[in-house]
């Protein structure tokens, strides 16, 4: 990239000196008339002026030698205390548009990560309860994150994890037994559970017979529920545009984990009050159940149980699991512990915790059925985007995404269909205009990026500084789990487009006008390839 042309340069710069710097950064400044990289070597070695002659030495020696690797700098200024800025040359510009055009849906992506595997889990609905906002936030993050990491090369594998066996799948089968409609069948049976000794009891008892698989009547219920479940799952995930290699269910993993702790204990568990416990506190952690007294899994057993499937399945390098923040000190635990058992698995596994997704009405409850549905928040955005689906899932995957992932999100509906810019609606309109424009000269053969006349007076256009940075995104996005870097970048771009279309006629016969229909042409492709690395549907036209 760019940089690192940059960097070199400055390295030679410095040698010709007998200056020694290291920890310098490169970056963009915020200001575009500031230059399109800037350095701080000058104010790290207070040799500011003198490492500028330097440049421009070892810049001119280059252009003598008939070299071409430094004539991507048009020129070099010193700014405020000692910022060095570089200017990019309008033959730069030039061939990136070329370069963006030539490449199209692979423009963006590198290698970086070629040959790492890694698995993304993330969504989590379980059979019985409502796919809720909660459950919303997590796909969007996920989805989004997995992409980028597979912009940046790497193998993923994407899955989601299902609780279908446990106490709430008990409470909710006893309200079904009830004439209960499995809806409301949660909510209903949690409310006994609380607040009757005897449902309490007749429950517990449901949830063994669950685990046995020991009474006919209870598993005709739980197969027909469960079914029923993940099919109305499917039918989110598909508005969502998300698509799981692999689901994977607490029935399944729960003895196997159980297994494995049993075959742990005194080596990585501890058996306490009739349980099995791992004592964190030996790792500045706490002390969490893997089996009851009862005999019985629990969650942390489940866990186990999940990265033995996992890491039989697809052999990866990292297991990533997004989750809300309150999961945050289980999954430090649990992450330990696994490690623990299994060395080679010490350090792969992560978990990403996000905040909490919030109507201005407050937060949201499954126990005590206080819910906001996916589909209730899906259908009251469409209703402002006259029933538009794809716009629908852009607004609330921005809002999502416009942020860092850990933060909470107090949901504005009708700021999230703004079409005056922060709101995916704005991402999909720049890019619905630029498909029109294009449509409109699809009888004119595109040209190759090429300028006739005054090629050495044309005005660099801010949008031509922009495009180009795109693949710096990706690669920073997925360095540090970020899909905000992403989305405040596709921003700035549909910001800086409109801006070229309201003062640009793109369409027309001067000479001018292949070059500017080569820029919309490559805005186009940068805007699909980010929205689609979002998870944002892409319209053709809105």
């Amino acid at each position: 990239m760019i940089a690192e042309e940059i960097r070199k340069l400055i390295v030679k710069a410095l040698e010709s000196l007998g200056i020694e710097a290291e920890d310098f950064v490169i970056e963009h400044p915020s200001d575009l008339k500031m230059g399109d990289y800037s350095t701080n070597v000058g104010i790290k070695t207070g040799k500011a002026k003198e490492i500028l002659e330097a440049l421009r030495r070892v810049q001119q020696a280059h252009r003598k030698q008939a070299r071409g690797d430094v004539n991507f700098i048009s020129e070099i200024q010193i700014a405020g205390p000692g910022f060095i800025n570089f200017y990019l040359s309008k033959e730069f510009f030039k061939d990136s548009l070329s370069e963006i055009i030539k490449k199209g849906d692979e423009f963006g992506k590198n290698k970086n990560l070629m040959g790492v595997k890694l698995m993304v889990e993330h969504t989590q609905p379980n059979p019985f309860k409502a796919f809720h906002i909660g459950h919303l936030m997590n796909n969007a993050i996920g989805e989004s994150m997995a992409r980028m990491i597979k912009a940046n090369g790497a193998d993923v594998k994407t899955c989601s994890y299902h609780g279908d066996i446990g106490l709430h799948v008990a409470k909710a089968i006893w309200a079904i037994m009830k004439d209960n409609p499995i809806g409301k069948s949660y909510v209903v049976g949690n409310k006994a559970y609380e607040d009757s000794e005897e449902a309490k009891k007749e429950i517990q008892e449901i949830n063994k017979k669950i685990y046995e698989r020991s009474d006919e009547k209870i598993n005709k219920i739980y197969d027909a529920g469960k079914k029923a479940s993940l099919g109305s799952f499917h039918t989110i995930y598909r508005m969502l545009g998300t698509k799981f290699d692999f689901n994977f269910f607490e029935s399944e993993s729960a003895e196997v984990g159980k297994k494995i702790v049993l075959e742990n204990v005194s080596k990585v568990f501890e058996k306490s009050d009739g349980a099995i416990v791992f004592k964190g506190e030996k790792f500045g952690l706490h002390t969490r159940v893997f089996v009851n007294s009862e005999g019985l899994p629990t969650y942390e057993a489940k866990e186990v149980g999940l990265a033995e499937i996992k890491k039989n399945l697809f052999s990866f390098d990292k297991s990533i699991t997004i989750t809300a923040n309150e999961q945050d000190s289980f999954f430090n635990v649990i992450e330990v512990a696994i490690g623990e058992m299994f060395s080679e698995l010490k350090g792969k596994l992560k978990h990403l915790s996000h905040g909490m997704l919030r109507l201005p009405t407050g937060k949201m409850s499954s126990r005590t059925g206080d819910i906001i549905t996916a589909e209730y928040l899906i259908d009251e955005v469409k209703k402002r985007v006259k029933g538009n689906e794809d716009i629908a899932i852009g607004a609330i995957k921005y809002m999502i995404l416009r942020q860092a992932i850990g933060n909470d999100i107090i949901f504005d509906i009708d700021k999230s269909v703004s079409t005056e810019g922060d709101s995916g609606v704005y991402l999909q309109y720049a890019y619905a205009r630029s498909n029109s424009l294009l449509e409109k000269a699809r009888n004119r053969a595109l040209p190759s990026v090429t300028y006739r006349g005054e090629g050495s007076v044309r005005e660099t256009h801010e949008i031509e500084r922009l495009l180009y940075i795109f693949p710096e995104v990706v690669e920073r996005a997925g360095k540090e789990y970020a899909p905000q870097y992403i989305t405040t970048y596709l921003t700035e771009l549909a910001g800086s487009f409109n801006n070229f279309y309201a003062h640009e006629q793109i369409i027309d016969n001067s000479p001018e006008s292949p070059y500017r229909l080569a820029i919309t042409k490559a805005f186009n492709i940068v805007m699909k390839n980010g929205l689609t690395i979002l998870g944002i549907p892409t319209p053709e036209r809105v």
